[in-house]
């Protein structure tokens, strides 16, 4: 935003302050300054001049003499302007003077006579007529005859001001006017501050009698004031207004549209001039635009609007997009007699989304879209009665319409000095705080300890709020440095954590890659996957707005993320492939409640020579090397995902943790792979809460083991684990390790029948076994095997 420093006169006192430290000063209390530019920095040694004497020149029949009064000296200049006469006061571009695009004015000779300067036209000084409040004439620039002889020019136009520019951020909608910047200002500055209050007269009508106004949507539409000013006289603004505009970047249109132009920089409150005629039935009616609803906005462009925008109506078309823009079929014109002004709080949010729908940005809805103050609209209209009367083009109606919504009223916090202090690591009184806090208008109640943000700010919202008021008028310059203070932490990973990498570095050993897949999942793989229709493990968190169906749910297993990565590598030629991945899965809980996480260890290959075992046997290496022990294994059939001959179940301390097999070959073509492939499953927690962290040191054995193998005949049906676990139990502490080493069906063997044979190691710390101790403890695994299984000794 920009503005001219000498604006800020008319609510505080700005004498004695240079650019430079109104812009290290303001910029310090949060009001930062991008730039600070003089309007006329262009134009130097640039002065009025009055015109003495006009003689021939001799060398030329187009050219005159010029005897030029400048006040300090009479000059000597030539030109060629054909209205110059005598008594004119002009422009008079003085020996080493600057004109705007860099012309350099010196003392020459123009047809052999010395001109000691230049005549300047408005065009050559960079004005146009709206700085001239009138049509220039053809020639040099002739101004009025109660200017001031030896002035310079920039003086004269007001182009003699600094004018800032701004960066406001968004959550500060205050200062996008000069009464909020000013207000800043004074408080930097610690100077007085006072907005005066408008005055003007009104005649004996009511507006009410004349316009009605009704509000259909209040959600949208926070407040709606309106004045009416009658016997409009339309013409050019007064220079002091145009100067101001211009300087703030706004073009001069006509006196009224440039009074709601000047109010939405002096009070930052858009407001909108209607023709009063233009308005069917004198009726306004704030509504939601009709779907396909069309209005032409004074841009002349065809905007389409639907329900969700907010538009401002008669009583039978729209007059304008409520905070965007008016409509071009209310335009003020040259010869409106009578106008309606409009000061209204839209909607932030309903604002925004129209003007990016219809494609326009304008000054009204940038700043609505930030949140205005729905206090400001009556102020706001008064001023510009006041604006109306002061340039007598117009006559105030009597009476005002003030429809309000919901308009939210200022939050009350505690007032907490020692809190503030603590925060920001400061030591002031409650006192200064409070001063701080009043100059910009906070009310501050020192009995209750309580204060009240104006109505203004809708950026403070807490404690912490309060204290950054206080930080930027104390001074962040002065706010000391403290070091950090706190006991010191030791970076390290959790045990978790290093589980995780444990596992990790086991299986990457046995040459697997490691995977990250998505979790957000389609529900056609519990299909691919064989589950029945009645499968908890089809009751998933669905996501609200996903992007498409491939990715609708949240997980709650990881065996279909598995197979996709391996049907990805088998469809690109992979011959081998070994993955492994550490992931979550999503089990919903109560309605309203946030889902149980469980994290998964989820193991993948297949591959020429890959079978069941090892599958199984990548599963031990990593319960083995983070020391899991008293793990068993389960046959499973009925596992619809699984090969029903293939597949087990994983205990840790006789607690299901997991699953491991063979896919089922129909799932596995489910999912395009042409190929045995082996999948594992197990609860990442079951084994983290399993590992024996009680590792003892065992020394190398002394004494030698004794091995036997045993050989024996069993029913198909009975697992190898049960034959396994009855041999250790028998062997008892004697027994160092048991190792099977053949299955065998086929020929000599009963149908019905295998023979399973095991290495079995004995051995005792303390001393060297005999045979007879061996042969006792034989005699009972082949006696306890007998009676348990079924089993015969072969």
């Amino acid at each position: 935003m920009k503005v001219p420093m000498s604006w800020f006169n008319d609510y505080t006192d700005m004498s004695g302050i240079s650019p430079k430290e109104y812009n290290d000063a303001v910029t310090m209390t949060g009001s930062k300054v991008e730039t600070i530019e003089n309007m006329g920095k262009d134009i130097k040694n640039v002065v009025t001049g009055k015109i003495l004497e006009i003689t021939e020149h001799p060398d030329s029949d187009h050219m005159v003499i010029c005897r030029v009064d400048v006040g300090d000296e009479v000059l000597k200049i030539v030109t060629g302007a054909p209205n110059v006469k005598v008594g004119q006061i002009v422009p008079v571009a003085k020996n080493d003077s600057y004109l705007p695009g860099g012309v350099h004015i010196k003392t020459g000779k123009l047809r052999g006579v010395e001109s000691c300067g230049m005549l300047c036209s408005h065009e050559e000084l960079g004005l146009s007529e709206s700085d001239l409040d009138r049509k220039p004439e053809y020639g040099i620039l002739i101004l009025p005859d109660n200017t001031k002889i030896g002035v310079d020019i920039r003086d004269v136009f007001g182009l003699n001001d600094e004018v800032i520019e701004y960066e406001i951020t968004s959550n500060r909608p205050d200062c996008f006017s000069v009464i909020g910047l000013a207000r800043e200002t004074a408080a930097t500055f610690k100077r007085p501050f006072s907005v005066p209050h408008p005055k003007f007269s009104e005649n004996s009508e009511n507006i009410a009698d004349t316009l009605s106004v009704t509000v259909e949507s209040p959600e949208k539409c926070i407040r709606y004031s309106a004045k009416m000013i009658k016997n409009v006289k339309i013409g050019p603004s007064p220079k002091w207004m145009v100067h101001r505009l211009k300087a703030c970047g706004v073009r001069s249109i006509n006196n009224i549209v440039d009074i709601t132009n000047y109010i939405l920089l002096e009070y930052g409150q858009p407001m909108h001039a209607f023709d009063l005629r233009d308005l069917s039935g004198n009726k306004i009616v704030v509504r939601d635009a009709r779907d396909g609803e069309i209005i032409k906005t004074l841009d002349e462009q065809d905007r389409e609007l639907n329900h969700n925008d907010l538009v401002i109506s008669d009583g039978e078309k729209s007059v304008a997009i409520a905070g965007v823009m008016g409509g071009f079929n209310s335009e003020v014109k040259d010869d409106t007699t009578t106008v309606v002004f409009e000061s209204a709080t839209f909607d932030a949010v309903t604002v925004r989304l129209t003007a990016q729908k219809v494609g326009l940005r304008t000054e009204a809805s940038s700043r609505y879209e930030k949140g205005l103050d729905a206090n400001n609209t009556i102020p706001a209209l008064e001023r510009a009665c006041e604006l109306v009367e002061q340039l007598g083009c117009g006559e105030v109606v009597g009476g005002m319409i003030d429809i309000k919504g919901n308009i939210k009223q200022p939050k009350t916090l505690k007032f907490r000095p020692e809190k503030i202090n603590a925060f920001l690591g400061i030591d002031i009184s409650s006192e200064e705080m409070a001063g701080y806090l009043r100059t910009i208008e906070f009310d501050v109640d020192m009995e209750k300890m309580e204060l009240t943000a104006p109505s203004f700010r809708p950026d403070i919202e807490c404690e912490a709020d309060v204290a950054e008021e206080v930080a930027r008028f104390y001074g962040y310059d002065k706010i000391p440095a403290t070091p950090l203070s706190g006991e010191a932490t030791e970076g390290k990973r959790s045990p978790l954590q290093i589980c995780r990498d444990d596992i990790s570095s086991v299986l990457v050993a046995q040459g697997m890659n490691e995977i990250c897949t998505y979790t957000f999942r389609s529900p056609g793989e519990f299909d691919k996957l064989r589950l029945p229709a009645d499968s908890p493990m089809r009751n998933v968190i669905k996501i609200s707005n996903p992007l498409g169906e491939d990715t609708s749910i949240m997980r709650t297993t990881t065996i279909s993320s598995m197979l996709t990565a391996m049907a990805y590598n088998y469809s690109h030629k992979n011959e081998a492939v070994k993955l492994f991945e550490i992931g979550k899965v999503f089990i919903p809980t109560e309605a309203g409640k946030l889902p149980d996480e469980q994290e998964k260890l989820t193991i993948g290959m297949y591959g020429k020579g890959i079978d069941f075992f090892d599958i199984k046997g990548a599963v031990e290496a990593v319960l083995a090397g983070i020391n899991v022990s008293n793990v068993t294994y389960r046959a499973v059939t009925d596992n619809p995902t699984f090969h029903p001959g293939r597949t087990a179940e994983i205990l840790i301390n006789g607690e299901p943790a997991g699953v491991m097999g063979e896919i089922h070959p129909d799932a596995a073509n489910n999912f395009d792979i042409d190929t045995e492939c082996y999948v594992a499953e197990i609860d990442l927690i079951k084994i983290f809460n399993n590992i024996n962290r009680s590792v003892k040191f065992k020394p190398l054995p002394k004494f030698p083991a004794v091995e036997r193998d045993i050989a024996i005949l069993v029913d198909k049906t009975v697992a190898v684990g049960d034959l396994e676990a009855t041999i250790v139990k028998a062997s008892g502490k004697l027994l160092d390790s048991i190792k099977l080493f053949d299955v065998y069906e086929g020929e000599r063997i009963p149908d019905g029948k295998k023979s399973v044979a095991f290495a079995i190691s004995f051995r005792d710390p303390e001393r060297s076994l005999t045979n007879e101790e061996i042969n006792k403890v034989f005699k009972k695994i082949t006696k306890d095997l007998e009676f348990k299984n079924k089993a015969q000794q072969r």
